[in-house]
């Protein structure tokens, strides 16, 4: 135990039979519980699980690959049933450097977080030894996952070292958050309508032999998506259902007006190509709909940054 609090770290493992012992073997003492989710590798992950497992490791073999976060969701409900307090996620690959683990578990710890994930790209140096292209990815995906997790001060989505209390996961449907690569996109979302503080911990990246099977192709239209429909989500959940808040109302009104504006703007546009300037009365019913949206949905996104729970 650390702090009188159960550890658990779920190990989600996929084609890593070449480094999930080291990653097994390297994760600290203090730690109650391991839980390796193989997602149904077709190579000998489990049994070089198994070959290095003490009393504290459990494996789990999936019949059917469910992706990532499906191995991660096994593995939390799994480790919860087993009287966790806080479950880790540290990826078969050694990708998550375990010297790391006792800053990422003391917002939780000490300050009363109820989630805290790594944060690859602070200091700047850091980011030195990340990939460009996963740098530039990583970027584009913050700045999405910002407005539709309502998480602004969260940086770096995508890194799946993470952890989190049992009270959080209680309050959101497990069953109903994404099994694949966009789980941690996903997760974020759902705890910000639960009004779970989220905290970002500086963890510098590690990256060594391990292989990504993450296809570009498949996975980022999914994000893409998942982030579209998360963020009207948590607009319903946090800003109507629960609560009539200006900032929903903002949103929605300044979005009416700005295509309001817009819509009138191209009409107006298409007609002066055809050789008839736009009177002034059409230009002030494009202009002023669309100067008033845009303030609505600046004044809303304002609201929004001071309303993250952090």
């Amino acid at each position: 135990m650390l702090a009188g609090k159960n550890i658990a770290v779920v190990v989600p493992a996929y084609r890593e039979e070449a480094l999930i012992a080291q990653t097994i073997l390297g994760i600290p003492d203090y730690v109650d519980q391991i839980i390796v989710v193989d997602d149904c590798s077709p190579d000998r992950t489990s049994e070089v699980a198994a070959s290095v497992a003490t009393e504290r490791v459990s494996i789990i073999r999936l019949e059917q690959n469910q992706g990532v976060g499906g191995a991660i969701i096994t593995g939390h409900t799994q480790a919860m049933r087993n009287g966790a307090d806080i479950m880790v996620v540290m990826a078969g690959d050694d990708q998550m450097d375990p010297h790391e683990l006792p800053r990422l578990l003391e917002p939780i710890l000490e300050r009363g977080y109820g989630f805290s994930k790594g944060n690859r790209f602070y200091p700047a140096a850091e980011t030195a030894n990340m990939p460009r292209h996963r740098l530039f990815g990583n970027m584009v995906l913050t700045l999405m996952q910002k407005s539709s997790s309502g998480y602004w001060h969260i940086v770096d989505p995508q890194n799946g070292y993470t952890a989190v209390t049992r009270e959080s996961l209680e309050l959101i449907p497990l069953n109903q958050v994404s099994r694949r690569y966009e789980f941690e996109n996903d997760l974020l979302i759902w705890l910000n309508i639960a009004n779970v503080r989220a905290k970002d911990v500086n963890i510098p990246a590690r990256y060594g032999s391990e292989i990504s099977t993450i296809q570009l192709h498949t996975a980022v239209p999914r994000i893409m998506w998942l982030l579209f429909r998360g963020f009207w989500r948590r607009l319903w959940f946090k800003h109507f259902l629960w609560s009539f808040s200006p900032i929903g109302i903002m949103f929605v009104l300044g979005l009416f007006f700005v295509l309001i504006g817009l819509a009138v703007g191209l009409w107006a546009s298409y007609y002066a190509l055809g050789g008839d300037s736009p009177t002034a009365g059409t230009t002030v019913l494009a202009v002023v709909p669309f100067m008033s949206g845009f303030y609505l949905l600046v004044q809303a996104l304002v609201l929004d940054i001071q309303a993250s729970p952090d």
